[in-house]
């Protein structure tokens, strides 16, 4: 779940402007450029915004709601009425045809509503400042998760950057030894295979140069799509990895619990919402009362004469009460009420669910620092043991004390040496992070 979050992340990107695109970017500035343009950031702020449009939008319904119509009738055909032709004297068994009213009626209304109690509304009122907060839990959740994704981004980009110096720089004292192997050859003082094997070396290393080339050009891009730069806009990075696997290694180690997890409030976000619609559900039940005043006015024509001052006008306004007393459903009610407190159940095995698993998520991620801590400290010092070993190898070799094989083995030791110190460098920062990120604590 956590991959498929960093990769919507990377994908999702932000909008930049090539303008304002700084030439340098140090991790602090990376994640407040991320903060102010991510998309996903973007939407889930929109998210808090729209929650507080529907809190004035549920209150709004407790309030005075005043409608108006205007409604123009026009019959085409009128009605006829039939009526005893006695009445007007005919004989008795006879009906005469009448046509009552005008071709044209033109009806005026308004009307004022007020909700006086109703049981869902209450509920409602009272889940509004919950759903707010849950909006607000579902930003900040995103907000991690975003900060988390540029580090790693930036940290990648850092480890393809170095891993590419330190392989070129490599091949260059590999060449220079090519060449004084190649003298010794024509000179008689070593044989061709020890050439041979130096250059097998190298044909490696140029080969690994050539992957990690693209591997760092793609590093890059990835954080300018997460940061929302354009691809074609040049930067640099202001921080090296060896100085920021410093500024974590000198950071106290994290006393904060992982009570505080965002997920952990999330999921009592969600057993708080199951518990107010199973309430919702119940206050269906309950009787709702509100009260009406309307006023209209009605004025007939046989011509559209409506807007003449002669038009003549007649009032009528009603004052009541209306009051809702649900009695029978068919069992409909009390199912879906017995359905909501089935997810209210769900809700609550959840949260005990995500409690154990944050909790050994978080046990998880202090060994995993602790152990990337040690490996850092083993990586360097066998680092600095390679390269001396190397050292001496290749002196002994033009020296003629050893042959080409070992100073290869050596070599080889020394090339991963380097990279087990960068990815030791790498795995501190990164298992800081991810132990940041589960007691909340992401700077």
């Amino acid at each position: 779940m956590k991959k498929k979050l960093l990769y919507i992340f990377f994908l999702a990107g932000l909008i930049g402007f090539a303008q304002d695109t700084p030439a340098s970017f140090s991790l602090n500035e990376a994640v407040e450029w991320g903060m102010n343009y991510n998309r996903t950031l973007k939407r889930a702020t929109i998210e808090v915004q729209k929650a507080h449009k529907e809190k004035w939008k549920t209150l709004s319904i407790g309030f005075p709601q005043i409608n108006a119509n205007l409604i123009y009738q026009n019959n085409i055909e009128q009605p006829v009425s039939l009526i005893p032709a006695q009445f007007f004297g005919g004989q008795a068994g006879e009906f005469a045809e009448v046509i009552f009213g005008t071709k044209q009626t033109a009806i005026g209304t308004v009307e004022l509503n007020q909700l006086i109690f109703d049981g869902t509304y209450v509920v409602g009122v009272q889940g509004i400042r919950h759903f707010i907060e849950t909006a607000e839990n579902v930003l900040e959740k995103t907000q991690i998760e975003v900060k988390k994704a540029i580090v790693t981004s930036y940290v990648n980009a850092l480890v393809a950057r170095e891993s590419l110096a330190v392989l070129k720089k490599n091949a260059l004292a590999l060449e220079k030894n090519i060449e004084e192997a190649h003298q010794l050859y024509k000179n008689g003082f070593t044989e061709e295979e020890t050439v041979e094997q130096l250059r097998l070396t190298l044909s490696s290393l140029n080969s690994q140069i050539r992957y990690l080339s693209k591997s760092t050009d793609l590093a890059n891009n990835v954080f300018k799509l997460l940061l929302g730069i354009e691809l074609t806009e040049n930067f640099d990075f202001s921080n090296s990895l060896e100085e920021l696997a410093t500024l974590h290694l000198l950071e106290e180690d994290p006393t904060a619990s992982y009570e505080n997890n965002i997920d952990i409030r999330l999921a009592e976000n969600e057993l708080t919402s199951e518990g107010f619609l199973y309430r919702l559900e119940r206050a269906k039940g309950l009787p709702s009362f509100s009260a009406f005043l309307n006023g209209s006015y009605m004025g007939n024509n046989d011509e559209f004469d409506f807007t003449n001052s002669s038009q003549k006008w007649f009032g009528s306004s009603a004052f009541g009460f209306k009051l809702r007393v649900p009695i029978f459903s068919s069992f409909g009610r009390m199912a879906s009420a017995q359905k909501a407190k089935l997810s209210v159940l769900q809700a609550e095995t959840k949260l005990i669910e995500v409690k154990a698993q944050i909790y050994v998520d978080w046990q998880n991620a202090l060994n995993n620092y602790a152990l990337a801590k040690e490996e850092h400290a083993t990586a360097l010092e066998n680092l600095s043991l390679a390269e001396r070993i190397e050292k001496k190898n290749t002196t002994k070799f033009f020296e003629g004390l050893s042959g080409s094989f070992d100073l290869r083995q050596a070599q080889l030791q020394l090339y991963q040496a380097q990279q087990n110190a960068i990815q030791g460098m790498r795995n501190v920062i990164l298992e800081k992070t991810i132990l940041d990120t589960i007691i909340n604590n992401v700077q």
